[in-house]
């Protein structure tokens, strides 16, 4: 260290010399500089080279000077400017913190003492006349011609300015009082005596100098520092009559306490001098001794006898000890003030919404550093409340008069309370933050008030639409409450509890303005939904009906069962028997699931009960519990009469002890919570309400201990609040406390009483209520002694009641004094340890009375106000205090995935093998923030179906019986399954289980395939009547197209079916067949997020093939005969589907052929004098192509038609003869749907020819 010294002392002398006012620099002293600067790069953490420069006092000797004398010198001049910012560094940046350690702390006051000496000696006019000329130059420079060096420069003096203005000033060092100048004031005039200002000004409304907006920011923070807006707007102008009486009023008061303090000494001395003074016995003052107390003192100051006097006041604990103020007020002197308020009116004219409007946004933009947002908070306040003080102009400050400051301001202060509550260690700096958004909130609310009070219509229009917003949402309104019951009085001052209680004061005065004279208010309403663990219900529903009673119900069930079979009642689509999510064992949900059913028939919800009947089947098939696969109406009606005159056993509720006033609140952690928002009326006077508690009127009570040095408006707005609570919402006996009384008491023999008549009238008020209610209640002054809720107001008031009176609702065992001092202290021992238990298993533990439930434990600690909600006792599962996700820990999270992917119940596998345990949520939320699934319900827990080899073993089983297609399942399970792929949002586990279990081709002989709803040609008549025949060929078209693509590709995918034409999208609105689409087998849209009807993933190709049939019945039965010799006319839209119609008309004609035994050469001489008149459709077709070329082309949906009509004449002798063989177990109609195939492709590279030759042409 020594020899540091001695290097460090050899080149500040090789810098040069001050010779009176004049500087000789050495020729070494620019690198002299320079390794001061590597110096100070690597001291220690005790910063001694800082303090030995300080104490060599080289900025005011060296550096300084050399600025003065030698500013021409551009290298030097950086130098010496690089130095200064890191010498000026504030020494908490240097340090991080204040320390706590005695011995680094004494080194921070060192480094701290250094900063405020550098601080005077910036105090100079000339050197600031240098610095505002240096960056006057360099602004001057346009962006072309200014290099990096420039900038670096600006912000090296920008932050050298930033570093004097923030060294704090010492008062007990300066010794100066109001309208003295400071060493602050000093260096604000030479700022301002150098033009200094006028470049900050500059900067702020520069568009080009946007990037030292931060900067310039903090330096205008800095510069207002202990300055009051309104003393400033007040400024220079005459006092008006208001502040005459204030000061007048201020006066009085102080008079009349001296005056009563002189004449309180005057009747302490006695007339004549008694050097006895007396020794008494106080009679009814029982001493340790139960005797009467001895009295040495005079007679005159028996009133002031305590059993505390002599007593050594006991040491407050530091964590107890109340918050101190940090900010102090003073007025400078008089010419600054007129500066200052000059430059407040420039910079709100010409700056303010340009600078507040780039700060915001790289605060919203994150390119602000961490904290910055506290000097927007800061500017915010103090220019609007000089606007409005000074000339109110709402157009200076449009910029933050609006909805989005204040949810910023808003979303800040919640941040900060939450912040508070966690970090512990820095609370009281949150606590700061904190307190400057509730000012920039409590301005924000005064300007918008003074607004509604304009002359301009537009204005009040303004204002009345943002307050329209601001009382909409919650979280506004809920603000003041959560931060009076979070109100911690060691770590928040005296200050910020007065802005809370003026802030709150003016937000209700303006919603009780804003709701007078209107009829309604809607606001909108958050209501936390909770998934509970299922409650067990009490007993049968049945059992309480007679069996005529029962009889009733069935007979009008089956009226509702009627005409559901007849589609005049519509089915609910939304019922869902099973949670695979939860952690509910399958048994019970289907015992669930039978309850629901049968409550579903008692409430006549015959629809309802009939839905869950099938959903249930679906889920549970094993056992026909619910019915068979194949089950008929008339079973299912039978089976729902069985359930609904069934005793279901039904086990009782779980007996839970509360209060009246907790019975909503719940202990046990809830599943899953979501926020429900509501909108509803607002009711003032239920607002109201909630500031009713002690824990709001405690804040109140504590600020009005200070009566006396609150101003006149606080003092009004504890006493409008209490007098809410005590008149309005008849709760007077809230503040029957003893320290409320012990207030009143002191308010009411204050001397300058005169001057709180409204505390002096109120105080009375709520003391004669008091006596008049002890007259008829004797305990009224014992509970005195406690803070009461709603339910001991009650007990006050309606009289106490015994235990026998109390019922069943109140088995609760009362609390001894004893056992809730005891409480207490166990709460407040074990209330900040970390460890596996809560606060009240600890309890629980500890107590002395082991009967105490958790949950009576958990009312009484809120009874007692030591907690404010039950909801804060929640008890923490095993598990879920790991938040953080560790890369091993994705690793092994993500291996799982891929091990069980393919398993039924993936979520449930994952949980039973990974290392460390997390809640099934969280566990969601990691694999789709992974990106490893895209939606929860993929890890639902997949249904269960039968194997291909037992779906094989049935099938089997049915040939050797004789089963034909009529004996697979019902009309009604085929519309219960359609319906129920509608509600199953899980299309992809339908679809990877279909895949499984349907195979690519069907066969003759395969068993159990659905057969089509009967009703379909009833509906395809009605739409032919309606005059939807094309549409009608559009769907049979789709559903082939879909069958081709199910059988080549083997996947079984929802399909969207997509309306090209006009009418087709007007059919897709028809009910009429949306009902045949919901019948054929195709869902509607499942959620916002589907546009488009989907051909359902259940259903196989043979089966789309088979709907399609019986859609095409009704174009070949009737019609489709004579459709190959009519000359109906097509729209060339619907030609496509025509064609394909008398695809498969011939189709089926040549399986009817085959049944007679000659299937094949019906084909061959059917197809083969057809095969001229192709010819002739062929060139026809290529006319037409040259005509509509775009409108046939436009989808791939529409295929040249006529060319495949030629094609499939053609094709299938070829086909016939070379693929059939005599004994060929392939049907007929899978070799022409495989022709078809391959006309279609043939089709497609033939419409590419066609498509470069016409490019060829162009």
């Amino acid at each position: 260290m020594s020899t540091m010294n001695c290097e460090l002392l050899a080149t500040c002398s090789a810098m040069g010399y001050l010779e009176g006012d004049n500087y000789h620099k050495e020729p070494d002293c620019l690198e002299s500089i320079k390794d001061l600067i590597r110096y100070l790069r690597h001291e220690d953490e005790t910063r001694d080279i800082r303090q030995q420069l300080g104490a060599t006092q080289i900025l005011q000797k060296d550096l300084l000077p050399i600025i003065a004398q030698y500013p021409q010198e551009k290298m030097l001049y950086e130098a010496v400017i690089r130095l200064l910012v890191n010498l000026t560094q504030p020494a908490l940046l240097c340090f991080g913190k204040v320390p706590a350690n005695p011995t680094a702390r004494h080194h921070f006051l060192q480094v701290d003492s250094y900063l405020q000496g550098y601080k005077e000696a910036f105090a100079n006019e000339k050197v600031f006349g240098i610095l505002s000329e240096k960056l006057y130059d360099l602004l001057q420079l346009d962006w072309e011609q200014r290099q990096e060096e420039d900038n670096l420069l600006i912000e090296r003096i920008l932050l050298l300015l930033r570093n004097i203005l923030h060294v704090p000033s010492d008062p007990e060092e300066e010794k100066n009082i109001d309208d003295d100048a400071s060493v602050h004031d000093k260096v604000l005039w030479a700022m301002h005596m150098s033009g200094m200002g006028d470049l900050i000004k500059f900067l702020a409304a520069s568009q080009e100098e946007q990037q030292w907006a931060m900067h310039i920011l903090e330096i205008i923070s800095l510069m207002f520092r202990n300055q009051n807006p309104e003393q400033l707007a007040s400024t220079g102008q005459i006092k008006t009559k208001q502040e005459k009486e204030t000061e007048s009023r201020e006066l009085e008061i102080l008079m009349q306490r001296e005056l009563a303090a002189k004449k309180k000494r005057t009747f302490e001395r006695g007339s004549r001098h008694s050097r006895f003074g007396g020794t008494y016995l106080i009679q009814g003052l029982k001493s340790i001794a139960d005797r009467d107390v001895v009295s040495h003192m005079g007679v005159h100051k028996f009133k002031n006898y305590t059993h505390d006097c002599g007593k050594q006041v006991g040491k407050v604990r530091k964590r107890n000890q109340a918050a101190v103020e940090m900010e102090s007020k003073r007025r400078s002197a008089l010419n600054v003030r007129l500066f200052l308020k000059e430059f407040c009116v420039d910079f709100l004219e010409n700056c303010y919404n340009r600078l507040m409007y780039v700060v915001k946004d790289n605060l919203i933009r994150e390119k602000a550093q961490q904290h910055d947002e506290t000097y927007y908070l800061w500017a915010m306040p103090f220019f609007m409340k000089f606007n409005r003080v000074y000339r109110f102009r709402p157009e200076l400050v449009s910029e933050t008069v609006s909805i989005r400051v204040f949810h910023f301001v808003e979303r800040n202060v919640t941040n900060y309370y939450e912040m508070m509550l966690t970090d512990k260690a820095a609370a009281s700096s949150w606590s700061r933050r904190m307190h400057l958004a509730l000012k920039a909130y409590q301005e924000l609310l005064s300007t918008l008030n003074e607004i509604d009070h304009s002359k301009d219509g537009n204005l009040r229009e303004s204002a009345r639409v943002i307050k329209c917003n601001i009382f909409y949402v919650m979280e506004f309104r809920e603000l003041f409450l959560m931060l009076f019951r979070k109100f911690d009085a060691s770590k928040q001052p005296k200050s910020f509890l007065k802005d809370l209680v003026e802030t709150t004061h003016l937000f209700i005065r303006m919603i009780e303005k804003f709701c007078k004279g209107k009829t309604n208010l809607f606001v909108q309403r958050k209501k936390l939904k909770k998934k509970k663990r299922k409650s067990k219900q009490s007993a049968s529903a049945s059992s309480d009906k007679s069996q005529e009673e029962l009889e009733e119900i069935w007979k009008a069930a089956l009226e509702r069962l009627g005409r559901c079979a007849e589609g005049q009642e519509l089915l609910p689509e939304d019922l869902v028997p099973f949670d695979a999510a939860s952690e509910i064992p399958v048994e019970e949900q289907r015992a669930e699931a039978m309850i629901r059913i049968q409550d579903a028939m008692l409430a006549s919800k015959t629809a309802e009960a009939l839905m869950l009947l099938r959903a249930a089947r679906e889920v549970w098939p094993e056992d026909d519990v619910f019915g068979s696969s194949n089950i008929l109406l008339t079973e299912e009606s039978e089976l729902l009469k069985q359930i609904l005159f069934a005793n279901l056993p039904r086990q009782p509720a779980v007996e839970v002890e509360e209060t009246e006033e907790f019975r909503d609140e719940e202990i046990e952690e809830e599943e899953t919570e979501s926020v429900r928002v509501t909108e509803s009326e607002f009711n003032l006077f239920d607002y109201l309400k909630r500031f009713a508690n002690a824990g709001v009127v405690k804040p109140y009570v504590l600020l009005l201990k200070d009566y006396r040095q609150n101003d006149a408006h606080t003092n009004h707005c504890i006493v409008k609040m209490l007098y809410r609570v005590a008149y309005n919402l008849k709760m007077d006996t809230l503040l029957y406390q003893l320290s409320v009384f012990h207030v009143f008491s002191h308010i009411l023999e204050d001397p300058a009483a005169g001057a709180y008549q409204e505390l002096v009238k109120f105080s009375k008020y709520v003391l004669s209520r008091f006596f008049t209610l002890a007259a008829s209640n004797s305990k009224a002054f014992v509970e005195l002694l406690f803070w009461k809720n709603i339910a001991n107001i009650r007990e006050m008031t309606e009289g106490y009641r015994t235990d026998k009176e109390s019922g069943p609702n109140h088995r609760i065992p009362s609390w001894s004094p004893e056992e809730e001092q005891e409480l207490e202290t166990l709460y407040l021992q074990f209330k900040e340890e970390d460890g596996g238990k809560d606060v009240i298993d600890n309890i629980m533990e500890h107590i002395k009375n082991e009967t105490r439930t958790r949950k009576q434990i958990a009312v009484k600690l809120v009874q007692l106000n030591l907690v404010d909600s039950i909801k804060d006792l929640k008890r923490v599962k095993k598990g879920t205090k790991i938040v953080l996700w560790r890369e091993e820990q994705e690793m092994e999270l993500e291996t799982l995935f891929v091990e069980f992917r393919a398993s039924d119940d993936v979520l449930g596998d994952i949980m039973k093998k990974i290392t460390y345990k997390r809640t099934r949520a969280r566990i969601i939320d990691k694999l789709i923030s992974m990106g490893l699934v895209s939606d929860r319900k993929e890890l639902y827990k997949k249904r269960r179906k039968l194997a291909k080899g037992e779906r094989q073993e049935e099938e089997d089983s049915a040939d050797d019986m004789g089963s034909g297609p009529s004996q697979g399942p019902s009309e009604d399970e085929d519309e219960d399954e359609d319906e129920l792929d509608e509600d199953d949002g899980s299309v992809d586990e339908r679809a990877e289980d279909s895949a499984k279990s349907t195979p690519r081709y069907a066969t003759k002989g395969q068993i159990g395939m659905r057969e089509p709803d009967p009703a379909i040609p009833l509906l395809c008549c009605q739409l032919q009547q309606q005059g939807l025949r094309g549409p009608l060929l559009w769907l049979q078209n789709c559903l082939n197209r879909t069958a081709d693509k199910r059988e080549d590709d083997g996947t079984l995918i929802a399909v969207p079916l997509v309306p090209f034409s006009e009418e087709n999208e007007d059919a897709m609105d028809n009910e009429v067949f949306q009902k045949l689409l919901k019948k054929v087998g195709i869902r509607p849209p499942a959620d916002e997020q589907e546009s488009f009807w989907r051909i359902s993933a259940n259903l196989s190709g043979v089966q789309l093939r088979k709907i399609a049939s019986v859609i095409a019945l009704q174009d070949g039965d009737g019609e489709g005969g004579t459709a190959q010799d009519s000359n109906i006319s097509v729209s060339a839209g619907h030609k496509s589907e025509a064609l394909r119609a008398l695809i498969m008309a011939r189709e089926r004609h040549a399986a009817a052929t085959k049944a007679g035994g000659d299937a094949k050469p019906e084909v061959r001489g059917r197809d083969a004098p057809e095969s001229p008149s192709g010819s002739d459709d062929d060139t026809k077709s290529n006319n037409e192509k040259t005509k509509h070329k775009q409108m046939l082309k436009r989808s791939r949906v529409f295929d040249s038609d006529d060319d495949m009509e030629d094609r499939v004449e053609d094709t299938p002798n070829v086909e016939a003869t070379e693929g059939s063989e005599p004994n060929s177990e392939t049907s007929d109609s899978d070799t022409a749907h495989r022709v078809i195939k391959r006309c279609r492709r043939a089709i497609e590279d033939d419409d590419d020819d066609d498509d470069d030759d016409d490019i060829d042409q162009l």
